[in-house]
């Protein structure tokens, strides 16, 4: 039997490879010598100049193929010097590995390569395992895990189902799985009156009056009480803004952004529709006039509970003893792109720290996860 390979060990290479989003760094060239040794068909599959790897292990095409989706990239480390570690050093220190990734989610891709490596060597399984790891899931996503998916479906590449290894658990290894994602929508609106004096306000259209009645107005309503599975969808303003810096000057515009998160009571068209309603209330009663433009970062999505489900609970309640609970909780995640390609759940570590200052899992929490990944593969291929 060969030696295992250590999924720590391989965590700390990957965090010394500062791969600031999109910056490679060597983190996927060096995954891509590892997998390539133990036998992984290997594929660059960068797109806008963002660099991706796909890696399957058996034959293309397979009725049965098990796929696990990441990301390498990591956000910036901001100030170093408020770090107590070098944030790209990889320093083992308190039973804890430091550093920009080592949560988020560097030590989900080491575990989950890990598995797979031990897993395809020791017992050869009857169908494919496949690695779809990103080089842009902090960034907007556009040339990521989508390229991916895009170059799989050009290529008759295909996974039955998938494990995303983003930081999942709130508390303790094995306290939850994602079944799902609330959808991610932002509104910007530009609202347009007419400049003029502070004195004399009759001569002027003010529009900040309009975006505060708006803001109200979009606040106040309430979208939904929660679905079966998911919490109530939520509107936040975030920001308004004139640029004015003269306190005695009506402006001629004000600005304002509301993100959404929604559950699947709604889509993103339906609600821009009401975004847009709401604004041309506004814009009738005040005279303002209010643009809109929408960003739309996914869709709401559930992978119903079933077979996925309860194969990785089963085996995260055997290796930690938690019974993890099923949640739609949090934000959005690339599995928003994976569920048009087949079933898909998230699993992964404590995300206390991730995009923190001293950023830092648990060792120990590492190996565990290998150990839950490479038994989820051992269950799945059983039968």
């Amino acid at each position: 039997m060969a030696v295992p390979l250590d999924p720590v060990e391989l965590t700390a290479d990957l965090v010394r490879c500062a791969s600031v989003t999109p910056a490679e760094a060597g983190a996927l060239q060096h995954l891509q010598a590892i997998l390539s040794a133990a036998g992984f068909e290997c594929i660059r599959v960068d797109r806008g100049g963002v660099a991706n790897l796909f890696a399957r292990w058996g034959p293309r095409g397979h009725a049965r193929s098990f796929g696990f989706n990441g990301h390498t990239d990591v956000v910036p480390a901001g100030d170093a010097a408020a770090w107590s570690v070098d944030p790209f050093g990889a320093q083992i220190r308190d039973g804890h590995l430091w550093g920009r990734g080592a949560t988020d989610m560097k030590s989900g891709v080491a575990a989950f390569a890990a598995a797979a490596v031990d897993f395809v060597t020791d017992t050869p399984p009857d169908g494919a395992v496949i690695l779809a790891i990103t080089g842009d899931e902090e960034g907007d996503a556009i040339d990521g895990t989508s390229a991916l998916l895009d170059w799989m479906a050009q290529n008759g590449e295909a996974m039955s189902v998938c494990l995303v290894g983003e930081p999942t658990c709130p508390e303790r290894l094995g306290d939850m799985i994602k079944i799902g994602r609330r959808g991610s929508m932002t509104a910007y609106f530009t609202a347009t009156g007419i400049q003029g004096h502070a004195a004399y306000p009759h001569r002027a259209r003010n529009p900040v009056p309009a975006v505060a009645r708006l803001i109200d107005r979009l606040s106040r309503d309430v979208l939904d009480e929660g679905t079966e599975h998911f919490d109530p969808s939520t509107l936040a303003a975030t920001t308004i803004d004139t640029g004015n810096s003269a306190n005695n000057v009506i402006p001629a515009t004000c600005r304002t952004t509301v993100n959404i998160r929604f559950n699947d009571a709604h889509d993103s068209a339906s609600l821009t529709q009401w975004l847009r309603s709401e604004a041309d209330a506004v814009a009738s009663q005040t005279g303002v006039s209010i643009d809109m433009t929408v960003k739309v970062s996914g869709e709401s999505f559930l992978t119903p509970p079933g077979a996925l489900s309860d194969l990785v609970s089963s085996v995260v309640r055997q290796e930690t003893g938690v019974t993890p609970e099923l949640s739609t909780s949090g934000g959005t995640s690339d599995a928003r792109f994976v569920k048009d390609h087949c079933p898909v759940v998230e699993f992964g570590l404590v995300g206390k720290t991730m995009h923190q200052v001293d950023e830092r899992v648990e060792v120990a929490q590492i190996e565990a996860l290998k150990r839950i990944y490479r038994r989820i593969l051992e269950r799945y291929f059983a039968g």
